[in-house]
């Protein structure tokens, strides 16, 4: 091993803190990533069916690639939780976490790592690999090569490092558990690499196996929804929850009469692109589609704006101008906020629905309309008749066909289709492509109350999309950003502890409260936790200052002094 190796960094104890056993949602979490305990035997198991239905080649193949792309993930967490630490530190750190995943430990006898320069040069010993383990347990011992998926996750994590490709090649392999590998950029190997090459380079065989599954799943598909068991939405109607999928149907079957229709739902919940939609999917869809959202405009403005007002009906009125009824004529008017108008407003407009029929405000002329109107609210219209805020009979007009639009709350299902049509969307936008969410982020959205509805899901999206570097995945604290996300029950975590054991405790909540009761009320002054804090710092940083420092998110300068203060 190196002079120095085991300094370079904390010990593996740090990065145990980013480990997390959620109980009451049965996951596992290693910083953003869930994870997965499982039996070596059921590893044992996959292996040999892989090898028994694609031979000893193609399965290799195969295990080798799932470990590249597990060996970038891996990487892509030391990035993110390590900015700007020394090349030799985050490769440490590598090494680290496949012990703490259990698959083997890591003892390189020569290594030479620079970013910057795209160097990488190791000799190393790999120690407990679960995979040789597995092997000769189920195989009886091996001739050749068979940690197939550690050479590939070793060979991913370095691709993403260094930015360039990556190869480790087994070249010992001890029943005990022992083997031997170098790993370098696939140009220093020569002609060497071409053998090992071909176990990255997609299978054409298992490429068309999926690619016919994958085409037999879309016709299937066209097959259900062509014999109608499964009811087509528009474009912009993204959704498979069955209660958002039934709520379209009613609408839908609204679309070819010329009834009123009321949208109900919360705020954000889409009531807007269902009116849209529903004026496409109706025998109006060539004539204009017209919105006002109600609540927007000040009473006194709203009458005209809906009605239209005649040159010299009051003070400021230099011209005549057409209403949103005269403009939506022969088309739709979509009356958002439908329970913010005016008493007045609501006696014009039940004269409409009931007349077709308007009066432009200073007016003497009447002007027959042909609109269909679609009004929605967030508000019960009938505690607003009730109370006298809102006209019984207009109420009673209005609610001919109410249709509800479930809270995305009550669709948790469509939240990764619509976070990945988001995505699609804001990224061609903003000209940035991202590769996806980490699963931490993955789980926050789907745990989300989401008061805001549809419209806060796209908001939060848009600001992942915008602190997430291009080709990077969004997590968690870019989606939510000085705004932590509610969850439906908070969930009680374990963390390990340092010599391995689980660490049970509350939430992360609970565990601030406890520290904030012991400190204020033993009244333990803020020179005394500034002391303890950093001595702990450095003790789990193993006196290294640097790594200590950024434990605590200030620069080793500022931590020297603090503790040079501190000695005087």
């Amino acid at each position: 091993m190196p002079p120095g190796w085991d300094s370079i960094a904390p010990g593996i104890e740090e990065l145990a803190t980013r480990v997390r056993f959620a109980f009451d949602e049965a996951q596992i979490w290693l910083d953003e990533e869930r994870m997965l305990l499982m039996h070596s035997s059921s590893l044992g198991s996959l292996r040999r069916q892989l090898i028994d239905m694609l031979g000893l080649e193609r399965a290799r193949g195969v295990l080798t690639r799932v470990g590249f792309a597990s060996g970038q993930r891996d990487a892509e967490l030391i990035l993110r939780r390590y900015p700007g630490a020394p090349d030799a530190e985050m490769l440490h750190r590598g090494m680290l976490l496949r012990s703490l995943e259990g698959v083997m430990k890591v003892e390189p006898t020569r290594v030479e790592f620079d970013i910057a320069r795209g160097h990488y040069y190791t000799d190393a010993r790999w120690n407990h690999s679960i995979e040789a383990h597995v092997h000769d347990r189920d195989f009886g011992g091996h001739d050749g090569p068979v940690c197939w998926i550690e050479c590939g996750h070793a060979s991913g994590f370095l691709t993403r490092m260094l930015g360039r490709f990556v190869l480790h090649k087994e070249i010992e392999c001890g029943v005990d558990g022992t083997c031997r590998v170098i790993g370098k950029p696939l140009e220093d190997w020569g002609d060497e690499a071409a053998d090992e090459l071909r176990y990255y380079q997609p299978d054409s065989v298992v490429e068309e196996l999926l690619a016919l599954r994958s085409r037999v799943a879309d016709l299937t598909a066209d097959l259900t929804a062509s014999i109608g068991t499964r009811p087509l939405l528009p474009e912009d109607l993204i959704g498979r929850a069955p209660a958002f999928r039934a709520a379209w149907t009613l609408a839908e079957r609204a679309a070819k009469s010329q009834t009123t229709v009321l949208l109900l739902g919360e705020t954000g919940v889409g009531k807007e692109m269902f009116a849209r939609a529903l004026h496409q999917a109706s025998s109006r869809s060539s004539r204009p589609f017209v919105a006002l959202n109600c609540g927007a405009l000040p009473s006194e403005l709203l009458e005209s704006e809906l009605f239209g007002v005649e040159r010299g009906a009051y003070t400021g009125a230099q011209q005549s101008r057409p209403g949103r009824f005269e403009r939506a004529d022969g088309g739709t008017l979509f009356l958002d906020e439908v329970g913010e108008l005016s008493l007045s407003a609501q006696t014009r407009l039940l004269r409409v629905l009931q007349e077709g029929e308007i009066d432009r405000l200073g007016g003497t002329a009447t002007r027959k309309i042909d609109v269909r109107v679609v009004a929605a609210t967030n508000v019960d219209l009938a505690q607003a008749v009730e109370r006298g805020g809102f006209r019984k009979d207009l109420y009673y007009r209005l609610n001919v066909y109410p249709v509800k639009i479930p809270p995305l709350r009550e669709r948790r299902e469509d939240i990764p289709l619509l976070t990945e049509r988001f995505i699609e969307r804001i990224g061609t936008r903003e000209g940035k492509r991202v590769r996806g969410l980490t699963d931490k982020a993955r789980h926050a959205l789907l745990s989300h109350d989401w008061p805001g509805n549809v419209r806060e899901l796209e908001n939060v999206v848009e600001r992942g999309l915008i602190l997430t570097e291009h080709g990077e995945l969004v997590d968690v604290d870019a989606l939510f950003a000085g705004t932590p996300p509610t969850r439906t029950a908070e969930a009680r975590e374990v963390a390990v502890g340092k010599r391995g054991q689980l660490a049970v405790g509350g939430t992360s909540a609970d565990t601030v409260d406890r520290f904030l009761d012991h400190v204020l009320g033993e009244h333990i002054g803020l020179d005394d936790i500034e002391a303890v804090v950093m001595e702990a710092a450095v003790k789990r940083a193993d006196g290294n200052l640097s790594a200590a420092a950024r434990l605590l998110g200030i620069t080793r300068g500022q931590l020297a002094y603090r503790l040079r203060k501190r000695s005087t």
